[in-house]
C-alpha cells in the first residue's frame, strides 16, 4: 500500500515539476508568448475563455466518442472474422493494412466532397483511424487461443460459433482492451485533424483560428484539453480492463529481503 502511495506521489511530483520547470525556463530565458507561453498563461486562458471553449470541447468529445464507438464495433466484427477464418485473413487483412497505411489527411477531403463540411467528416475520420488497432488486436487474440480448448469442446458438439463466443472472444479480451486504449487516442487525432480542415466547431477548429491570430496561449489551452480528455478516457478503459480481465494480469510484486 505504501509503495503504491509513494509511486503516485512520485508521479504527481514529476508532473508538477515539469510545469514548474517550464514556467521558470520561460521566465529566465525571456521566451516570447508567441513562441512558447508559460503554463500560468495557458491556465489563465482556460479559466478566462472557458465559456467560449466549452462548446468546442463538448463537440470534439461527442464526435470522438461517436466515431470511436462505431470504429470499435466495426473493428470487433472484422477482427473476429479475420481471426477465426484463414480465408478471411488472407483476403481481408492486406486490404485493411493498405487502408490503414493511407494518410488520413488525404481521406478528409473525400469525406468533405461526399458529405460536406461539418461533423460527419470528423466522425468518419475518427472511425477510419480507430478501426485498425481493434482489428489487429482482436484477430491476434483469437489466433493465439489455445487449440486444446477447442479440442475439449468439439466432443461436446460445440459449433464453431459456440467456440468463438465461449472461448475465443473471452480469451481475446485482454487484447481488446489494449486496443481500446490505443484506438481512443487515435480517435482524438482523427477528430481534430478533420476539425482543422472541414469544420466550424471543435477544438481543432478553435486551435486553427487561434493560430491564425497568433493567440498561442489559446492554442496550448486546446492541446491541454485534448490531453486531459485523452487521459481521462485512457484511465477509464484501464479501470475497465482491470475489472473485466483481472484474470489475465500477472502479479508484479517485488519480493524484498
Amino acid at each position: 500500500m505504501m509503495a503504491k502511495l509513494r509511486q503516485k506521489a512520485a508521479s504527481i511530483a514529476l508532473i508538477f515539476g515539469f510545469f514548474v520547470f517550464w514556467e521558470l525556463a520561460c521566465l529566465v530565458l525571456g521566451v516570447s508568448d508567441i513562441i512558447l507561453p508559460r503554463p500560468s498563461q495557458v491556465f489563465y486562458t482556460l479559466f478566462e475563455r472557458w465559456p467560449a471553449i466549452m462548446p468546442h470541447a463538448a463537440q470534439t468529445l461527442y464526435t470522438t466518442l461517436v466515431g470511436f464507438a462505431v470504429g470499435v464495433a466495426i473493428g470487433v466484427f472484422l477482427g473476429a472474422l479475420v481471426g477465426s477464418s484463414k480465408i478471411a485473413y488472407d483476403t481481408a487483412y492486406p486490404l485493411l493494412v493498405g487502408f490503414s497505411s493511407t494518410p488520413k489527411i488525404a481521406v478528409v477531403p473525400i469525406f468533405v466532397l461526399w458529405f460536406g463540411a461539418g461533423t460527419v467528416p470528423a466522425i468518419l475520420t475518427s472511425i477510419a483511424i480507430s478501426i485498425f488497432p481493434v482489428v489487429v488486436n482482436v484477430a491476434t487474440g483469437l489466433a493465439t487461443t489455445e487449440p486444446e480448448l477447442e479440442v475439449v469442446l468439439r466432443p461436446l458438439n460445440a459449433k464453431k460459433l459456440d467456440i468463438l463466443w465461449n472461448v475465443g472472444l473471452p480469451r481475446a479480451m485482454p487484447y481488446f482492451f489494449a486496443s481500446l486504449k490505443v484506438a481512443v487516442t487515435l480517435a482524438f487525432v482523427g477528430t481534430v485533424l478533420a476539425e482543422t480542415v472541414a469544420s466550424n466547431r471543435g477544438i481543432g477548429n478553435m486551435m486553427m483560428i487561434a493560430s491564425s491570430t497568433f493567440n498561442v496561449p489559446l492554442v496550448f489551452a486546446g492541446l491541454f484539453i485534448l490531453a486531459t480528455l485523452g487521459i481521462c478516457l485512457y484511465v477509464g478503459f484501464s479501470l475497465a480492463e482491470k475489472h473485466f480481465t483481472g484474470w489475465a494480469n500477472r502479479k508484479s510484486e517485488i519480493v524484498t529481503v
